[in-house]
């Protein structure tokens, strides 16, 4: 069926369904794109959220290692330890550089009330104003007896723990499992601005490790604790101006830690794109973190590539749109000009050429031109491939989604290599090339070799000449076509092997390749020259059945044939003849 337009052109069925197939791929490449694009971004935040309670556990687990590295010390010294060897103990952990957010590293000992004037006498003995405050009913006492560095917590020196509920229950789940172990919610005395911080203890008893509760209780004596401000603790975790995502983080109803404030931060986003709530199990605590992304989020995640997609596609739609149109317009044209047949002959003949000229001209910028959208198509391939490696790792363990890339790098190159052999055959009759320049044969031999990866002995030339000097760019590509296409289908190519032989007939050259292929058979001899034909099997290389259609132009542009002689089985020779010079060539100059 043909349906006639406006302007009279004829757009057959075959026309419209190629239309509505390069329709629905363009559509599906834009919600493709966009599904993989939102799975991209998930994984972003996936990969931020991970990252950020990654660091949380990370930089506690430090900062329990730190504090058994304390308990360790004392253990060395058999539980006699000074003011002076806490604090060289101390220094030497270089707290401020290893342990960012740690607001200092102490001691806390327990002390029964019948051995108070004892352990304030040890204290006077280190030359220390000490004091413990503040009076309480309990039946122990938990003194802070050291803590590093001084300076920044000396409203702590000398507070009794066990005067608090939250303090005093802590450090007793620690004493009694044996194990790191961090309070409830608290405000530090050393902190002035009076914002939630939490303090991380570590046991240590006499004679060693206990195995039971009842052992733990009766041998111990005391902890190596840490005091945090959450505050200090997140900023030495990670800066919010490096992150994505802002959080907040719970200890039951109180809130620790809150960066989800539309009034003091500028990247607060109300709506945010991902949200999620993770409860970390943490030192005997449970922590509730919720976690948000934040403006520059939503900012660095709001890709135009599908959007690019889409109008490439559609680019590409309306130039196929248009070659269509405009060759049913230009075939239209010289169907009527031929079937106008007038007296006039020779003036109508000239007219048929031009229109052919024309639309060959039309052919090669079309195809010019569908290269840049082809190539824009596999640059945002090679982007996309390698936004997906960094958010997910490399693609040999997603072998969906590398097929899938793969795939459209085959089609792409099949494409390029369309474009590009139709562009050659469009081309040829135009005389752009230089006529006289001078080529070696035995050069054309050796870069054979070379590109197609042969050994030297596949390729045998025997040649009456050393050079040519007519039009040798494109009896380059003539010889190059047929001898790759001599190894290309080739059942065993380290088998292969091509005779070259060139003899000198005065003004031309006679020029034969033979091969020891499996032949061609009588039947597809005629049509091997045509345009887009080819006789690849399924499990032969890719072809674009332009080869020999543009061996075949080269040779004829100058007033020759190439002729053909095979047998099934017994391969195949091509033979032209070629001038010598410009002179002797009947090639028709276009101006």
């Amino acid at each position: 069926m043909k349906v006639i337009g406006a302007a009279g052109v004829r757009i057959s069925a075959l026309h419209f369904a190629i239309i509505a197939m390069s329709l629905a791929m363009t559509i599906g490449a834009w919600l493709y794109s966009k599904h993989q694009l939102n799975i991209q971004i998930e994984n972003r935040f996936t990969a931020s959220k991970e990252r950020t309670i990654g660091l949380i556990i990370d930089r506690m687990s430090r900062y329990e290692d730190a504090l058994w590295s304390g308990v360790a010390n004392i253990a060395t010294l058999e539980g006699e330890l000074s003011h002076q060897e806490w604090r060289a103990f101390a220094n030497s952990l270089n707290l401020e550089e290893k342990y960012p957010g740690v607001n200092g590293i102490g001691v806390i000992y327990q002390v029964a009330r019948s051995e108070r004037a004892a352990f304030m006498a040890e204290r006077e003995r280190e030359g220390r104003n000490f004091k413990i405050f503040p009076a309480h009913d309990e039946e122990v006492l938990l003194p802070i007896t050291f803590v590093e560095p001084e300076a920044l917590n000396a409203a702590a020196v000398g507070l009794d723990v066990a005067h608090e509920n939250n303090r005093r229950t802590g450090l007793l789940a620690s004493r009694d499992s044996g194990m790191a172990q961090i309070t409830e919610p608290i405000i530090l005395v050393q902190d002035s601005g009076n914002t939630p911080g939490f303090l991380f203890y570590t046991p240590f008893y006499e004679g060693g490790q206990p195995d039971t509760v009842e052992e733990r209780q009766a041998r111990f004596s005391g902890v190596v604790y840490a005091p945090f401000i959450m505050r200090k603790l997140v900023a030495g975790l990670l800066a919010k101006d490096l992150r994505e995502i802002h959080f907040s983080i719970h200890d039951g109803g109180t809130l620790l830690y809150d960066e989800h404030s539309q009034t003091f931060e500028p990247e607060y986003d109300p709506s945010p794109m991902f949200r999620e709530l993770v409860e970390l199990n943490i030192y005997g605590r449970t922590w509730t973190v919720d976690i948000r992304t934040t403006k520059a989020f939503r900012t660095q995640n709001l890709s135009t590539q599908p959007t690019i997609i889409l109008i490439a596609g559609l680019v590409i739609e309306l130039l196929v749109i248009a070659l269509i149109a405009m060759m049913a317009r230009a075939n239209s044209r010289a169907q009527a000009y031929a079937n106008e047949i007038t007296e006039e002959l020779r003036a109508k003949t000239v007219s048929l050429e031009r229109a052919n000229e024309e639309i060959e001209q039309f052919v090669y910028i079309a195809s010019h031109d569908l290269k840049t959208p082809t190539r824009g198509i596999g640059f945002l391939t090679d982007v996309l491939e390698e936004d997906l490696e960094e958010v997910i790792g490399p693609l040999d363990t997603h072998s969906e989604i590398k097929e899938h890339l793969q795939l459209i790098r085959e089609r792409l190159e099949r494409m390029e290599n369309l474009t590009s052999g139709i562009m050659e055959f469009s081309r040829i009759n135009y005389a752009s090339a230089d006529l006289t320049a001078s080529l070696q044969i035995s050069r054309i031999v050796a870069d054979c070799v070379a590109d197609f990866k042969l050994r030297p002995d596949q390729i045998q030339l025997q040649s009456a000449v050393e050079t040519l000097s007519c039009d040798s760019t494109r009896f380059r590509r003539v010889m190059e076509n047929l001898i790759g296409n001599a190894f290309k289908y080739h059942p065993d190519r380290e088998a292969a092997e091509v005779e070259i032989d060139i003899e000198d007939e005065g003004d031309t050259l006679f020029v034969s390749i033979s091969d020891n292929g499996p032949g061609i058979a009588p039947e597809h001899q005629k049509k091997i020259f045509d345009v887009f034909q080819t006789l690849r099997k399924g499990t032969d290389p890719d072809s674009t059945g332009i080869g020999l259609a543009i061996v075949k132009k080269a040779v004829t542009r100058h007033g020759y044939d190439i002729y053909l002689d095979s047998t099934l089985g017994k391969g195949a020779t091509f033979s032209f003849h070629w001038p010598k010079s410009e002179f002797a060539s009947s090639l028709e100059e276009v101006a």
